[in-house]
């Protein structure tokens, strides 16, 4: 019964390797999860995905596979199995407090929940809404959904109320760490990392530990060893377009922004406006009366820095590929030969686009983009990210 939720995760792009969906029907033979869906759930996760990243994936096809899976009434449950006793009992201490086992006591005990439940289904006919003995919703009877009674057993409800039984693969709890969906600012952070190399440098004064231990063992006396102190080396220039068409993806360039200000300790910015020309800007309010000349950037930053390009790339062809084409000022050359003199400086660059990959091909001014940047340019996306830092990198 399994096999299609393994070709399942197979479809969505999970690698699940046939190992390890043994492992996972070898701990559901040993009965690691028997009558516990939510613990069925979390045994088939930890058996089959391997990196965090796969995760929402899973929920979704988790949620495919075994859809309806609490949406079975118990009197279905109560035909089609003979439930033991004990595992009842059991499943009353794991969800109901101390007080509310009393109060079950006090009213004869959990067999006779049991036994009441079972006559209610069959002498019920129809939907009851409120009251306090038949099966129903909103009120206080024992049996039934939407309302509340301590020894209550839940029957035809999606969701819980008093969160006595969560669908856990629905909340997808881990949907930002999909490497095909935008970024937040955390997730960010663990792809920039990436680019976080750390450079030896200097001489060698900080105590290698694991170096001393290893020399010791194998020498027989103590060994010191030392390595050189590390330092966060990565130095990058970033230039982030704003304006016109980037209005829409602010927030998650800002969280690019922000992230990257964290990671890096050796980062300079800029703006621009849908390509770069001859001026540059740190500050959008004096973006007319304060800008600085892209020579100068040029100039001042060394072959060293590793340099970013953030913006959709959508614009006019005019704009990449003749003088005059910029739509806010006259640029006296085009804005390829600006760019192409970025690449040549920064021999390590990277574009970083917003919109989502699969749409590029739609853009005449993003596929003249790719092809300035020798295709250096990946989406938004933590998969995305990861290539570009291991493209810098190289």
């Amino acid at each position: 019964m399994f096999v299609p939720f393994y070709e399942n995760l197979r479809k969505a792009g999970i690698p699940v390797s046939l190992r390890e969906y043994l492992s996972f029907l070898e701990g559901m033979k040993v009965g690691l999860t028997t009558y516990d869906v939510e613990a069925f759930y979390y045994l088939a996760r930890v058996s089959m995905v391997k990196d965090e990243r796969n995760i929402d994936k899973f929920d979704r096809a988790f949620a495919t596979s075994f859809k309806g899976l609490e949406q079975i009434s118990f009197q279905q449950v109560m035909e089609a199995v003979d439930i033991p006793g004990e595992w009842l009992r059991k499943m009353t201490e794991k969800h109901l407090s101390a007080e509310e086992k009393a109060e079950i006591e006090a009213l004869g005990g959990f067999e006779k929940l049991m036994e009441t439940l079972k006559e209610r289904l069959k002498e019920q006919e129809g939907r009851h809404q409120g009251g306090n003995k038949w099966i129903g919703t909103g009120g206080t009877s024992p049996f039934g959904a939407y309302g509340y009674n301590p020894e209550g057993v839940r029957i035809g409800q999606k969701e819980s109320r008093h969160q006595r039984a969560v669908k856990v693969w629905d909340k997808r709890e881990f949907k930002n760490l999909d490497d095909t969906v935008e970024l937040g600012t955390r997730n960010i952070k663990v792809a920039l990392k990436r680019l976080r190399n750390w450079a030896r440098e200097g001489a060698a004064e900080e105590l290698d530990m694991d170096g001393t231990i290893r020399a010791t063992a194998e020498h027989g006396y103590l060994d010191v060893k030392t390595r050189p102190e590390r330092h966060n080396a990565v130095k990058v220039v970033l230039f982030l377009d704003i304006g016109g068409s980037m209005d829409p993806h602010v927030k998650v360039v800002e969280e690019l922004f922000s992230a990257a200000r964290s990671e890096f300790k050796h980062l300079e910015y800029y703006y621009f406006h849908n390509c770069l020309y001859e001026g540059v800007w740190r500050d959008n309010r004096r973006r007319w009366d304060a800008q600085t000349p892209t020579h100068e950037v040029l100039r001042t930053y060394g072959p060293d820095y590793k340099c970013i390009f953030v913006g959709d790339a959508s614009m006019s062809p005019y704009e990449i590929a003749y003088p005059g084409g910029a739509n806010e000022h006259w640029n006296a050359e085009a804005g390829s030969v600006w760019l192409q003199r970025a690449r040549e400086q920064w021999s390590s660059n990277l574009w970083v686009n917003p919109v989502p990959e699969k749409y590029w091909s739609y853009t005449h001014s993003i596929q003249m983009i790719q092809e300035i940047f020798a295709d250096q340019m990946v989406p938004m996306t933590l998969d995305g990210l990861s290539r570009g830092m291991k493209a810098l990198t190289r």
